[in-house]
This record gives C-alpha cells, sequence and structure tokens, in this order.
C-alpha cells in the first residue's frame, strides 16, 4: 500500500488539503497529515478548524512514498519557515520520493532547487519562486517525474488525480473520478 504524509499548517487552504486527503484515502492510499503547529488542531484560512493524525517529528518519514504540501498565503509560511519540514523534503527529495504540492506551495519546492529544469505550475504569483522550472500557466496540475504541482483550490481534485495516477496508476484514479461523480 503507498503511503502519503501531508503536512498542514495554520492557514492552510482546506479544499487544497483534505480534497486530496480524500481522494487518496478511497484509492485506498494510507496518508497521514501531521500538524506543524503545537498541537493537532490546525486553523484553516478560512477558519475550519481540524486536527491532524500526528505532531510534525512523531514519524518516520523514510517510510513514505510521497510527502505533500496544501497552499494558503499564511499556510505556505508556516510551512516555508519549518526548517524540520525543508530538511524531510530535502531528504525525500535525495531518496526520490514523490514530492506533491498545491497553490503557494510549489514555490517552497522550487525555491529547494527541486524544479530546475521540470515543468511545474502554481497559483499565480508565485512562478519567480519557481527556481528553474518551465511555468505552465496554461494546466491545473502538472506532473513531471516525481514532482506534482497544482494552481490552487480550484484545481483539488486535479491535483487529487496526479497523485493517484503517480501512486496507483491511471485506471484506479479515473475509477475515484467516477466514484466522485467527477
Amino acid at each position: 500500500m503507498s503511503r502519503i504524509a501531508f503536512f498542514l499548517a495554520d492557514g492552510f487552504e482546506e479544499i487544497e488539503g483534505l480534497t486530496p486527503v480524500d481522494m487518496c484515502r478511497r484509492a485506498g492510499i494510507e496518508v497521514v497529515t501531521f500538524s506543524m503547529m503545537d498541537e493537532l488542531l490546525i486553523k484553516g484560512s478560512h477558519g475550519i478548524k481540524i486536527y491532524a493524525d500526528e505532531m510534525f517529528g512523531e514519524g518516520k518519514y523514510d517510510d513514505f512514498d510521497m510527502l505533500a504540501l496544501p497552499g494558503g498565503g499564511i499556510g505556505t509560511k508556516n510551512l516555508e519557515s519549518h526548517e524540520g519540514l525543508l530538511a524531510e523534503l530535502k531528504r525525500a527529495y535525495d531518496a526520490g520520493k514523490y514530492i506533491a504540492a498545491i497553490c503557494a506551495a510549489p514555490r517552497i519546492i522550487g525555491r529547494l532547487g527541486f524544479l530546475e529544469g521540470k515543468e511545474a505550475t502554481c497559483y499565480p504569483g508565485n512562478e519567480e519562486h519557481l527556481t528553474g522550472a518551465v511555468y505552465r500557466s496554461d494546466v491545473k496540475a502538472v506532473t513531471d517525474g516525481r514532482m506534482i504541482t497544482a494552481r490552487g483550490m480550484g484545481a483539488a481534485f486535479e491535483f487529487g488525480t496526479h497523485i493517484i495516477t503517480a501512486l496507483e496508476g491511471k485506471e484506479k484514479a479515473q475509477a475515484i473520478l467516477d466514484q466522485i461523480q467527477f
């Protein structure tokens, strides 16, 4: 069974975090949400409060096939200021794991140099941080190698579809889209 570590911080865009988590769990992928804050309770950018599964640091991230980041302006700032998360992203990248980011969050992996020479997309206005990437403004989500990026809340279903396709195949992704009437 494939496994995803999904990192949540206060100010995350709720749809960008919860839609792909829901889709992946429907696909039989184990998703563990990690709080990047001082408690399990995370406050989304629109006031929706959720509880993460575990606190950052409680997981062994080597055991995951993918690390994933939702966007949201404040949420992304909280993620990119977390040195422990940046170190885990670097380890995952060096180990050849998948990394997925949506909305403003692709700027985190862009600044780390993971998108060099790769096609990528993000929320408009963040493209300057996609260091060395071929910016795609014409797609909602794109997978290039082991990097998956998406534009924003309106691309949450496409983001989830790209994640499922990467880990479980196109047929499984289509089955989930059919199931949810997308």
